[in-house]
């Protein structure tokens, strides 16, 4: 199973400056609980904005650069590359992190998708691309707690692709 988790504002904003424009303690804490022990993929440039692989999970790195090298983790060139590994297995739960160009090529063959959905606009160079609603349920939804360190509302979306019948 294919699993997009993001973090996006209310115009979708999911990125500026190679960086996240708030800061929401409980959403890195969500991806967390999340990620630990499973694989995460993601572009060259969400890789470098993290300064090295993730910790205590599988790091895949897609770049189309062939010379590009990552320690600690898999690079693959394609998102066929990708569909392969995710063919691969299919009772495991894949999570693509970003960004924005991966999510894009990813998103038709995605089965679920964890969204940190912030009620704020922010500025930024990076969206996440519109869904088309048709295809997909809200399965869960849970509204984040806002104090002193989480200063936005926020909710917990999960969407799961509608499989034709």
């Amino acid at each position: 199973m294919i699993s997009l988790l993001f973090a996006m504002s209310k115009n979708r904003v999911i990125g500026k400056d190679n960086d996240l424009p708030w800061h929401l303690p409980n959403d890195l804490k969500f991806f967390k609980e999340l990620t630990t022990s499973q694989t995460v993929i993601m572009g060259r440039k969400t890789f470098l904005s993290m300064n090295g692989a993730l910790p205590n999970r599988e790091n895949v790195v897609v770049t189309r650069d062939t010379s590009f090298e990552a320690p600690n983790c898999k690079v693959m060139h394609s998102i066929d590359e990708i569909k392969s590994l995710t063919d691969a297995e299919p009772n495991k739960e894949w999570f693509v992190i970003g960004g924005e160009e991966i999510f894009q090529q990813v998103l038709p063959f995605t089965d679920r998708i964890y969204m940190t959905y912030i009620d704020h606009e922010f500025e930024g160079d990076t969206f996440f691309p519109k869904l088309k609603e048709a295809e997909w349920k809200t399965t869960k939804k849970t509204k984040g707690i806002r104090d002193e360190r989480n200063r936005y509302d926020y909710y917990f979306m999960q969407y799961d692709r509608i499989k034709d019948q």
